[in-house]
């Protein structure tokens, strides 16, 4: 259930991600699952119940490093980011750039999770190179993804993130199309009401 939340905040079927991550948190309070609930809590705009459950993880497990180096800075961007603070959001992921491709769980889903935050912190700052390469590492390691919509959603960042870049160097405005195209066509059988 906090993984089908990850998946519905991801494609911004927000009442779904909430419902799904309230259900997940009823069903076990696990340190993966109250993280996963937090993470998807935030990305749907539930900033409150986001920031409770990190508190609760912070004041719980004090010493676990994946809750103070991977889990907790990675909801607190993902908060900064839905209050459109992006500056906060990148420097609460500074130096996380060595766990992006850790193994942190046996649930494949939550890799690259400072990753996808980053870059949409990046895009909310207008720097669309910065974003672009965080999109970047989504499509050159799509197998840690399996099925989890960040693999396809990477490449709508990556042609927004290419977009800003032909504000000023007009050589990206290409790039930018041939990745909207390569969105469009992986997406052309999606569910018509998915939000993204």
């Amino acid at each position: 259930m906090a993984s089908a939340a990850l998946h519905e905040a991801a494609a911004g079927n927000h009442q779904q991600a909430i419902s799904d991550a309230t259900l997940a948190l009823k069903l076990s309070q696990h340190r993966e699952v109250t993280a996963m609930a937090a993470l998807s809590l935030a990305q749907a705009g539930d900033i409150t119940a986001a920031q409770k459950l990190a508190a609760g993880l912070n004041q719980d497990l004090p010493l676990d490093t994946l809750v103070q180096r991977y889990w907790l800075p990675t909801i607190n961007a993902a908060v900064a980011l839905e209050r459109k603070d992006p500056q906060s959001a990148v420097r609460m992921l500074a130096g996380m750039g060595n766990l992006d491709f850790g193994t942190i769980s046996n649930m494949v889903n939550v890799f690259l999770c400072p990753v996808h935050i980053r870059g949409n912190a990046y895009l909310q700052q207008g720097n669309g190179l910065a974003a672009a390469a965080e999109f970047q590492k989504f499509i050159d390691h799509y197998g840690l993804l399996t099925n989890f919509p960040w693999g396809a959603l990477a490449r709508l960042g990556l042609a927004r993130a290419l977009a800003l870049e032909a504000e000023t160097d007009p050589s990206a405005r290409e790039k930018a199309r041939t990745a909207y195209e390569n969105f469009l066509t992986l997406w052309k059988d999606a569910d018509p009401d998915i939000p993204i």
